[in-house]
């Protein structure tokens, strides 16, 4: 362990901060996203820059300390830190570069989402990536990626061009199709496992102005809007992404007060294209399907909709995350999801099922890390609650709800949607992309450094 002069040294020699148990912000700087983890690192490394990140991995490596990455900080079983190691701290670093001449955005790690929207809707251009805008980039995009124009345009890691990563032995290289192809094979879904990523450089896709927003039913017509969006979604343009939660009208506005608690049967839609097309695509949801509890889709800046859920889950809430991928939507799948949904222990714990199909079938599952590619939903359940008191509660409701679906799937979960599962989960969300990772894994890191993830153990 460092003593008190080792540190005083590295703390020198940084441009960022560098905090410790006893420093008056060590306690906010530790606090997790998710309120259900509660860790305590030695060192908290404030990083400015990739010289702060290189000196970070170099002091940590020196002294036999446990490295973890935190980027955005809304990883859901809180991997962006750890138990009396060195917490590599990325959030300020938040700079964000678009190049419109070639529709390239440049992003540091530090950057959430909304972000990397708000500088790139500037110029009518738009990175794939997820649903909520306080997501951090990093993590969502190591992880894979879907969200709104993933069925358009594909995941977030189709658009990667390069990255900029500090190894393990503290050197940093440019990854990308011609430089350590492998190393770029692998960052595209394979997590934080091979280094600390500390520039990302995407392809943007022409997006600005959207159609969509979300509709409720009242959840006594689930089951029919459930085998209707299963029929709909296969002939649904590209242009547009439909998303399915069964869920709880939150109390509070926007919300009409009437349907305050309600359980209900959410279709959540975002349409990149002019607003008599979009209207034209959701037509059959509002003529084939009954009268909805509540309709909010118009017109919006894309990263309206993409804030859109921002208020309603804030930092600090208790969370329990399970997922899976499928194929299918069966009706026995349907029977599961009514009887589980219904028992929801809170107005926030709901069942997201994300559409990935599309343009993410136009990638081969050997072409990058993420190999789901024949997967059609991706789905989450989430246990969420802001009581401490309700954690069990939240954890036994996903349980038993992950467990009476996950025979009916297909197979692997997204990892931003997995808890610490332990190595078989993660062999089957690989599949037979898992041997290459681990050799990948051995080239860069061969002892296993950057663990504190949904690891990928050395070959």
């Amino acid at each position: 362990m460092p003593t008190a002069s080792d540190i005083t040294d590295f703390e020198a020699g940084l441009r960022g901060r560098l905090l410790h148990p006893g420093h008056p912000e060590y306690h906010d700087a530790r606090t997790l996203y998710n309120a259900m983890i509660d860790k305590h690192p030695a060192v908290i490394v404030q990083c400015r820059n990739a010289a702060d990140v290189i000196a970070s991995v170099q002091f940590a490596r020196n002294h036999d300390l446990l490295i973890a990455i935190r980027g955005g900080g809304h990883n859901g079983p809180g991997l962006g830190s750890c138990d009396g190691g060195l917490v590599i701290d990325l959030r300020l670093m938040q700079s964000v570069q678009v190049h419109p001449d070639e529709a390239t955005v440049t992003v540091e790690p530090g950057c959430s989402q909304g972000d990397m929207d708000h500088a790139s809707h500037a110029f009518g251009l738009a990175v794939p990536a997820g649903i909520v805008s306080t997501t951090g980039v990093a993590g969502l995009t190591l992880g894979g990626g879907h969200g709104y124009l993933s069925r358009q345009y594909g995941l977030t890691v189709d658009h990667l061009l390069e990255a900029d990563v500090v190894l393990a032995d503290g050197s940093m290289i440019t990854a990308s199709a011609d430089r350590h192809p492998d190393l770029f094979w692998a960052l595209r879904g394979g997590g934080g496992n091979f280094g600390v990523v500390v520039r990302f450089k995407f392809q943007a896709r022409p997006v600005q102005m959207i159609y969509g927003g979300p509709v409720f039913w009242a959840v006594e017509h689930a089951r029919t809007i459930m085998q209707w969006y299963r029929d709909f979604l296969p002939s649904a343009p590209p242009t547009l992404c439909t998303f399915l939660g069964l869920k709880t009208v939150p109390p509070s506005p926007p919300f009409p007060e009437a349907i305050w608690n309600r359980k209900i049967c959410a279709l959540i839609s975002c349409f990149n294209g002019p607003e008599a097309a979009a209207k034209a695509a959701l037509a059959p949801m509002l003529s084939d399907l009954p009268e909805p509890l509540f309709q909010h889709m118009g017109s919006m800046p894309f990263p309206a909709i993409q804030a859109l859920f921002d208020p309603l889950l804030p930092p600090g809430l208790q969370w329990y995350w399970k997922g899976d991928f499928f194929n299918q939507l069966s009706d026995d799948a349907i029977d599961i999801h009514l009887h589980h949904a219904a028992k929801a222990p809170s107005a926030l714990s709901l069942m997201h099922l994300y559409p990935i199909d599309g343009a993410v079938h136009d990638v081969a599952p050997e072409d990058t890390a993420w190999a789901n590619r024949s997967a059609t939903w991706s789905m989450v359940i989430a246990g969420i609650d802001a009581d401490p008191a309700k954690a069990a509660e939240l954890k036994q409701w996903a349980r038993d709800y992950w467990q009476a679906l996950h025979p009916h799937s297909s197979g692997g979960a997204y990892i931003n949607f997995m808890m610490e599962e332990g190595q078989e989960r993660i062999e089957a969300t690989y599949g037979l992309n898992h041997p290459r990772l681990r050799q990948v894994k051995r080239r860069y890191d061969p002892d296993n450094v950057f663990r504190v993830n949904q690891n990928i153990r050395p070959g």
